[in-house]
């Protein structure tokens, strides 16, 4: 079974990484996608809402969709919060899975990818999708020092550009404004129960 690693914090997810997930796998023929939310990385600023909150967000919105699943292995105590950490731990779960890794174009040259060479040697391909205003310059400058069979395993997606971010949305419940339709119907529900955000 092909799968699909889709990363982040997802605080809160949205329906732009819905739409990302669900383009990748048709682009790919992946048969499921992996939503990984990190409890928290040494390279961002902490989540606001907890890994239990974000994981029951990710539940509600994913559950229409037989493709996509939840995985925890990075809310877990002992995770480090780096990509090539979490790789050994899903290979081990998922064992014979050809693993794709999803990337928005920002975070690939706006974070700082540690070990990134030996986080694409545990991949079958590593997908860019277009994100933010990140020009092909950068992209190419962020994959500048990659080897050449590391460097054909990263795939750019030619996918409408979403405006949906977490930022976004996290600005706009922090100013007491709707994020209906930003946001899976189910999630927008729970953010407004818990008072998330504001």
């Amino acid at each position: 079974m092909s799968l699909g690693i889709f990363g982040g914090s997802f605080d809160p997810i949205h329906n732009g990484h819905l739409f990302v997930a669900e383009a990748v796998g048709e682009a790919l023929g992946l048969e499921r996608v992996l939503f990984v939310p990190t409890r928290s990385g040494p390279y961002r600023s902490a989540p606001t809402a907890s890994g239990a909150q974000r994981a029951e967000m990710i539940r509600l919105a994913i559950a229409a969709n037989p493709s996509f699943a939840l995985d925890d292995s990075d809310l877990a105590d002992d995770a480090t919060g780096y990509t090539a950490d979490l790789l050994p731990r899903l290979a081990a779960r998922y064992p014979g899975s050809p693993l794709v890794f999803i990337v928005g174009g920002d975070s690939l040259v706006r974070s700082r990818w540690n070990r990134l060479d030996a986080i694409l040697d545990q991949l079958e391909a590593f997908v860019v999708a277009p994100r933010g205003d990140v020009t092909e310059h950068e992209l190419d400058a962020a994959l500048d020092d990659l080897a050449p069979d590391r460097r054909a395993k990263v795939r750019f997606l030619d996918l409408p550009l979403v405006a949906e971010s977490a930022t976004l949305i996290r600005g706009r419940l922090a100013e007491r404004r709707s994020v209906r339709y930003l946001v899976p119907e189910p999630v927008f529900r729970f953010v407004d129960e818990h008072g998330l955000y504001r």
